[in-house]
């Protein structure tokens, strides 16, 4: 083995500048063994590496190397890897572990990460390894599959820290150093009352810092967020970011304590719900980085196809003017512009809009000042556009008339597009319909169809 590769601590050096991250130069070095069958060397080099960076390992090598390396780890694979891996490339890691692995792996899992492992699963593979589980830690699980998909009740964590108001510092501390049922890592001590409604919470560092004899009920917040078991998952994310919180305790209907969901599964879902953002509003259903070529491509047909309906709904249009682009062949040559600058100015918006609307800074309370605004934005760029885009069709085809119908058109198409791009996903919104799914479609089929409509119309009017 080379000497830059001795072991997984020393490659905590090869990661990237930024000090997190797998390297380059190590996942060629296993790749480099994997290939040598030089398992020792494997093992040297992915030892104490971080789940993080060995999920992201095991995500970059190919599909064979990736079997070979769970082959070299073996019994030592760590099941904390899962939660971190890529759903396409989880499935492949479950499938070569198979039922019984896996069903030795959950039971090492916080209970809201075995949760997401599992509600992934096909119904029969979940079935079975459910059978496999120890029957208390098996209820747990099955109870957090029947909440919603997407709620609270499936993020929630069911380990936590929950005493009564009467015990003092002392008494908690006590009950956390002897205690087997705690999650592994907490941030707050929720204090709650003989019916096991929570009351209030104490931070950790708070517990750390008191006195021994002093009463939880003397330091503790009662002003805390409670989170109700079916409130959806993007509703949680932004309840702690609008708040600030580090954790919540999660109750069902009765107002009794079940779990609790902490910041770091919120960062995942903050990152969740942005990345399916931004993939619907590019036609993409899931992100297919990890997808096989057949997969990927039926997935994306779907959508090509409904925007090539679009596309032939703007041929149309153009369509209806193919004997005054014939008179004036310039306009053939234009005719782009106009469309291209009324689609992404609209694109702007409605990026904003859709943002906006997703981390709920936009709503009926407010949307007026918004359309209004950008309805100025709008009637600004056009008007600046149109001189630009004018004065260039003037020194390209030396015509004043030319010049002034591409700048009219210019400014209608930008005001109308950034109108659009605010009312489509505030109309979508209203009518409970994802604004990601579908305002780009919506929004290039107008700023298509009025910029060829206004551009070819009036030069039909005033060039002809």
């Amino acid at each position: 083995m080379s000497e830059d590769f001795k072991s997984g601590n020393d490659l905590q050096n090869l990661s990237d500048e930024e000090n997190f991250g797998v390297s380059t130069d190590l996942i060629h070095a296993v790749e480099d063994a994997l290939e040598g069958s030089r398992d020792s060397e494997v093992e040297d080099l992915v030892e104490g590496l971080h789940e993080a960076d060995t999920a992201d390992l095991l995500e970059t090598l190919g599909r064979e190397e990736r079997y070979r390396l769970m082959e070299v780890m073996g019994a030592g694979f760590d099941p904390e890897i899962l939660p971190y891996l890529e759903e396409t490339v989880r499935d492949e890691i479950v499938e070569w572990l198979g039922p019984d692995g896996i069903a030795k792996l959950v039971p090492s899992l916080d209970s809201d990460d075995a949760v997401e492992l599992m509600q992934d699963l096909n119904e029969d593979l979940r079935i079975h390894i459910l059978a496999a589980l120890p029957l208390a830690y098996r209820r747990v699980i099955e109870e957090s599959l029947s909440y919603p998909e997407d709620s609270a009740g499936r993020l929630m964590q069911r380990e936590v820290v929950a005493v009564p108001s009467v015990w003092t510092i002392g008494e908690t501390i006590d009950y956390m150093r002897v205690s087997e049922n705690l999650p592994d890592d907490f941030y707050d001590i929720f204090v709650v009352d003989p019916r096991h409604h929570p009351v209030g919470f104490v931070p950790a560092s708070r517990v750390m810092r008191s006195r021994r004899h002093v009463r939880l009920d003397e330091v503790m917040d009662a002003d805390m967020r409670i989170i109700p078991l079916e409130l959806d998952q993007e509703d949680v994310a932004h309840m702690f970011r609008q708040y600030g919180l580090v954790s919540a305790p999660v109750v069902e209907k009765s107002g009794r304590l079940v779990g609790v969901i902490t910041v770091d599964d919120v960062v995942d879902v903050i990152d969740e719900e942005a990345g399916d953002d931004l993939m619907k509003m590019g036609g993409v259903s899931e992100p297919d980085l990890y997808d096989d070529v057949a997969n990927t491509t039926i997935a994306r047909f779907t959508w090509l196809g409904v925007n090539l309906l679009t596309a032939v709904l703007a041929s149309v249009v153009i369509s209806l003017f193919d004997a005054t682009i014939e008179k004036v062949v310039a306009l053939a040559v234009l005719m782009p512009i106009v469309a291209s600058m009324g689609g992404n100015a609209g694109t702007q918006t409605l990026t904003v809009a859709v943002r906006s609307l997703a981390m709920k800074d936009l709503s009926e309370a407010n949307a007026a000042r918004f359309i209004g605004k950008e309805f100025i934005i709008g009637v600004i760029n056009g008007v600046l556009f149109a001189l630009l885009t004018g004065g260039v069709a003037w020194l390209w085809f030396g015509d004043w008339a030319l010049a002034l119908v591409i700048g009219a058109a210019m400014i209608i198409n930008m005001v109308i597009a950034g109108l659009c791009g605010t009312l489509i996903p505030l109309g979508l919104e209203r009518y409970e319909i994802d604004p990601a799914v579908a305002s780009s479609v919506f929004l290039t089929t107008v700023t298509d169809v009025i910029g060829f409509f206004a551009f070819l119309g009036l030069a039909a009017m005033f060039l002809l």
